[in-house]
């Protein structure tokens, strides 16, 4: 159960984003483009996923925050992204970026190395391997999948964040990283979030929904409080869509059912952050 007053700060994120309804522009991977967009509906946020080189910024410039995802990168999408952070820096726009392959391709790995001491995102979201690779410390994966001997876990989780906060409050970013643990840190404070289920990795592009759920918060909040309340929010509705499912398929379906009609209650009942 999450305590009292933090709990308070959550509801009222979700109850000002829905009352606002802020515009969130999405530049992401066409495999995960539907999904993302329908995470952001599902908790009263507005999607707009566009991603043309003429027009991306002055979109950006409309919207309340950018949304990146260096998912299944194209030349013509990098440029999207490189002219809406450039305007979204300008209009004090939140950028939310996801490091998809960071720790699989050198590319990325470079882009995002010049990218970010450039655009200063506020929040940076991946899986281990790849924030580990954004970080410049030690990393391997053969593919988009986190590495399965680098998962933050209770026994490896204080060192994990003595490490990630560091060069969170070096770089004045927060980092989102996901997996059967979601770790969040602005770099002066650190949580570890338990909520979740293993049928969350047999559907593609759960980690892109999350870090489109975290934009669709970013304009109303504080990023830490962005990043936690997407985190547990969408965790919890895995674990009440996996109740109702009978394998990916319905999993899938059940998923933004539950997104939608998760109460402040379900959060403060079933939320599991842990300060470290």
């Amino acid at each position: 159960m999450i305590d009292h007053l933090f709990a308070q700060k959550l509801m009222a994120l979700r109850q000002k984003t829905k009352k606002i309804q802020p515009l969130i522009h999405c530049i992401t991977n066409p495999i995960s483009i539907n999904d993302c967009a329908n995470a952001i509906l599902a908790v009263g946020s507005r999607p707009i996923m566009v991603e043309h080189p003429a027009e991306a910024a002055e979109i950006t410039t409309s919207a309340a925050a950018l949304c990146l995802n260096l998912g299944s990168i194209t030349e013509a999408r990098l440029q999207a992204m490189k002219l809406s952070s450039e305007a979204a820096n300008k209009n004090n726009i939140p950028i939310i970026l996801d490091t998809v392959g960071a720790s699989c391709s050198s590319f990325r790995k470079n882009l995002l190395g010049e990218f970010i001491p450039l655009r200063k995102p506020q929040i940076i979201k991946g899986n281990i391997s790849e924030i580990l690779a954004v970080c410049g410390m030690d990393c391997h994966s053969s593919g988009v999948e986190a590495n399965s001997s680098q998962l933050i876990n209770k026994d490896n989780a204080e060192e994990y964040s003595r490490l990630l906060s560091s060069w969170a409050k070096k770089n004045s970013t927060v980092l989102l990283v996901s997996g059967p643990m979601d770790y969040v840190t602005d770099g002066n404070v650190s949580y570890l979030i338990k909520n979740g289920v293993p049928m969350m990795g047999n559907i593609t592009g759960t980690g892109c929904m999350l870090n489109a759920l975290t934009a669709a918060y970013a304009p109303v909040g504080l990023p830490i409080e962005a990043a936690l309340l997407a985190a547990v929010s969408f965790g919890i509705a895995g674990e009440i869509a996996a109740k109702h499912s009978t394998g990916p398929g319905t999993f899938h379906m059940q998923l933004f059912d539950a997104l939608y009609n998760l109460t402040d209650a379900d959060i403060i009942t079933k939320g599991k952050i842990t300060e470290l």
